[in-house]
C-alpha cells in the first residue's frame, strides 16, 4: 500500500507537534498538513515555527504555532488549550521534542546530563500528562511519542540520551498498560525507535568529545516522518522505523552482548574520525539561529 494511502485518513484530523522547529518534527508538521490534517506546533523557536505555519498556509493548510519550552511547567497546557481554542479538539499528539551531548559520561557537565533528562524524559512526561486526560474525557486520541534505537541498544558517548530514550519507551509500554488495565478505550501510546537520522540534531547536540559524531549510513527524515504519522493513525507500542532500526533490535534480541560490543566500538570509531570541534552545549539551553530545515544540509 502507498504511503499516500495509509496516511489519507489524517484528513480533518487535529495533530499537535511538539519540538517542531526542525528536523523530523518539522517534517511531522509539513506532512500531516498536506493530508489535510490541521496542525498545531510547538518549539522554543518562534522563527522556525512562523516559517512553518506560513508554509502551511500558503500551501492551504491549517495551522497554529505556541512558542514554549517543555521543561516549562504550564507551557504544554497552554499548547493544549489553544489547540483545542483554535481547532476544537487533538486527535494525535507527536511529541518529538529531544536533545542530546555527546562526549565521555564525566566529560560532560552534570547541567547538560540535566538538561537532557528535562527535556527528553520529563518533558515527554508532561507532555503524556497534559495529552492523556484530554484524550481520556473526549473517548479518542493517540499519544506517539519519538524513542530511538537507543532505548535498546545505547551507544556510547551518549549516556543521557540512551538514558532518556530508554526511559520513554518504558514510559509508552506502562501507560499502554495503563489503559488497558483501566478499560480505557479510543485511546492508545505508541513509540517510534528510528534509527540515527540525518537531521540537525548532531549539529544541535551539546559535545565535549574533542570531535564531531556522525553515525555512518544515516537514514533520511522522510520513512521516519511516515512512521511517525501512521503510529498516529494504527498506533503499535514500540514500532521500528525502517530496516536498520529493526535489524538493531533483532540483534539486541539474539545476540546482546555482540551487538552492545558492535554499538560501542561504532560510536568511538566514529567520534576519533569527526573533524575537531570545541566544546559546546550546542541548543541544550538556548536554541541556535541557524537554518530551520527537516533534513541537515549539505549530505554528509
Amino acid at each position: 500500500m502507498a504511503a499516500s494511502s495509509r496516511l489519507a485518513d489524517l484528513s480533518g484530523l487535529t495533530v499537535v507537534v511538539v519540538g517542531a522547529s526542525t528536523g523530523i518534527g518539522r517534517g511531522v508538521a509539513l506532512r500531516a498538513a498536506s493530508f489535510g490534517a490541521a496542525v498545531v506546533v510547538f518549539s522554543r523557536r518562534p522563527d522556525a515555527l512562523t516559517s512553518l505555519i506560513e508554509r502551511i498556509r500558503d500551501s492551504g493548510g491549517r495551522a497554529h504555532a505556541v512558542v514554549g519550552d517543555v521543561s516549562r511547567a504550564g507551557d504544554l497546557e497552554r499548547l493544549a488549550d489553544e489547540a483545542e481554542t483554535v481547532f476544537g479538539r487533538i486527535d494525535v499528539w507527536a511529541h518529538n521534542a529531544g536533545v542530546g551531548t555527546i562526549g565521555l559520561f564525566g566529560d560532560v557537565p552534570i547541567e547538560e546530563h540535566v538538561r537532557v533528562v528535562e527535556t527528553n524524559l520529563i518533558g515527554a512526561m508532561r507532555g503524556a500528562h497534559v495529552a492523556l486526560r484530554r484524550f481520556i474525557a473526549q473517548g479518542s486520541g493517540v499519544l506517539v511519542n519519538t524513542a530511538s534505537v537507543e532505548s535498546v541498544v545505547p551507544l556510547a558517548y551518549q549516556a543521557s540520551y540512551a538514558a532518556t530514550k530508554a526511559g520513554l519507551l518504558s514510559l509508552t509500554q506502562t501507560l499502554q498498560q495503563e489503559l488497558r488495565l483501566t478499560g480505557v478505550s479510543g485511546v492508545a501510546v505508541a513509540a517510534v525507535l528510528p534509527w540515527a537520522v540525518r537531521t540537525p540534531f548532531w549539529r544541535h547536540a551539546g559535545n565535549h568529545a574533542g570531535r564531531a559524531l556522525r553515525m555512518p549510513l544515516m537514514d533520511e527524515p522522510e520513512p521516519v516522518v511516515d512512521a511517525i504519522l501512521r503510529a498516529g493513525l494504527h498506533p503499535r507500542v514500540a514500532q521500528p522505523a525502517g530496516w536498520k532500526a529493526r535489524a538493531s533490535l533483532i540483534g539486541a534480541r539474539l545476540a546482546p552482548r555482540v551487538t552492545a560490543r558492535l554499538s560501542a566500538d561504532i560510536a568511538d570509531a566514529r567520534v576519533r574520525r569527526g573533524a575537531k570541534t570545541p566544546p559546546s552545549d550546542g541548543a541544550l539551553f538556548e536554541p541556535l539561529a541557524d537554518p530551520a530545515t527537516v533534513a541537515e544540509t549539505p549530505r554528509r
